[in-house]
């Protein structure tokens, strides 16, 4: 066996392996489609390998030839639709059918050309690199690129061209008077060994771009309240963490809530009705907050909202909308009205969050303290007085 063939089992047993990863990672992906795809064109582009091999060692040289032309586009043209499905940006089926077909029926055409002229050597590699190099430019193009996609854009893009450089180089040294010549010249062993290497990167590229999505949801899910659809304690923090590093000398408020006499609700009207009050309130509260807002439940009744880049006086008025809208909270029995109380403290500094926490948590047992269903606001050290109290009480 020459080095072009061992480069040949290589290849064909690294894409059988990516084939096979992709196709368990579909099982946990939400791109779900995309690794199934990923897994089909890895799996049909791995046959590119035994075609080669029977064109060196069989009688049939054209339709081997033909068969390992055929199943690395195809391959490709599979990784390009799992990319579209991955990136959003589809691609059309019948496109992709027409552009395989008339590609092979070219390679079908220059087969009988010479070898190594840059008629043959580029008709040839062409249209590899046009599929590679659409599938850079989906990447590259998508919107909220992370350091990944940027990374595998440049890769693809890099991919692409370097058909280009393969041609060159065929027009320079040669590959082979014929098909079966191909395997025994130096040619090929760059060229398969080149491959080796980029089909490893984009494998694993692509394989870390699905895995971090799988962490980022399993993350997603550990720092999110099932009841309420909010995040909770941890995922708040860190979700209010990342709004200080952007802003950390910004002027911000938090406030602090808890729904009034809540074990009364669940021992007077059960849990069911409970948890209804929880999934009501959580929905409120996403509908009402600011766009920026972080949110989270933080207890079992008790909840919290940083405001970014929030007056104080802007704060409390949103604390006084939400405990107004609460108590008008629909699907309950007529005899039970749901209010709130809530405590409302400013901050300017990333260093006082500790403190902006201790002042609205005073503020909002002050609130309940003076008969619940009320907005207290924590102001200079001490609480401000002046704030909304509601009508009907629990």
């Amino acid at each position: 066996m020459n080095g072009v063939a061992f480069f040949l089992g290589v290849n064909f047993v690294v894409a059988v392996c990516f084939s096979a990863v992709f196709s368990v990672v579909a099982t946990r992906s939400r791109s779900r489609r995309a690794a199934l795809w990923f897994a089909a064109g890895f799996g049909i582009a791995s046959l590119s390998a035994l075609c080669e091999l029977l064109v060196a060692y069989t009688g049939s040289s054209k339709i081997w030839a033909l068969g390992a032309f055929a199943t690395v586009l195809i391959g490709m043209m599979l990784l390009r639709v799992g990319i579209g499905h991955l990136y959003g940006r589809r691609l059309d089926k019948r496109i992709a059918a027409f552009f395989v077909g008339a590609s092979i029926i070219l390679s079908y055409v220059i087969y009988d050309l010479p070898r190594g002229t840059p008629v043959q050597a580029f008709s040839y590699q062409s249209p590899f690199a046009v599929v590679i190099l659409d599938s850079a430019f989906v990447v590259l193009a998508s919107r909220g690129r992370q350091m990944i996609d940027r990374f595998l854009g440049m890769l693809m893009l890099f991919t692409g061209l370097h058909f280009f450089a393969k041609a060159g180089l065929a027009v320079l040294v040669g590959s082979g008077s014929v098909a079966k010549d191909y395997i025994h010249t130096n040619y090929a062993l760059v060229s398969q060994s080149a491959t080796a290497i980029l089909v490893v990167a984009v494998g694993l590229t692509l394989l870390a771009a699905l895995v971090l999505e799988i962490m980022a949801d399993e993350r997603s899910e550990s720092e999110r309240d099932t009841l309420s659809a909010l995040p909770n304690r941890r995922g708040f923090n860190r979700q209010v963490q990342s709004l200080l590093d952007e802003a950390p000398n910004g002027r911000h408020a938090v406030i602090l809530c808890d729904l009034d006499h809540f074990k009364r609700i669940n021992d007077t009207y059960g849990h069911h009705v409970g948890d209804l009050v929880i999934q009501g309130f959580g929905q409120l509260m996403n509908d009402s907050a600011p766009k920026r807002a972080a949110l989270g439940r933080i207890g079992g009744e008790e909840f919290a909202i940083f405001l970014p880049d929030t007056e104080i006086a802007a704060a409390v008025l949103f604390a006084q909308a939400l405990r107004g809208a609460t108590m008008t909270l629909p699907g309950f029995p007529e005899s039970l009205t749901v209010t709130a109380s809530f405590g409302v403290s400013a901050l300017t500094t990333a260093t006082g969050l500790a403190e902006a926490y201790r002042q609205a948590d005073l503020a909002l047992y002050t609130a309940k303290n003076a008969g619940r269903n009320q907005v207290k606001l924590a102001s200079d050290n001490h609480l401000d007085t002046a704030d909304t109290r509601g009508e009907n009480k629990m």
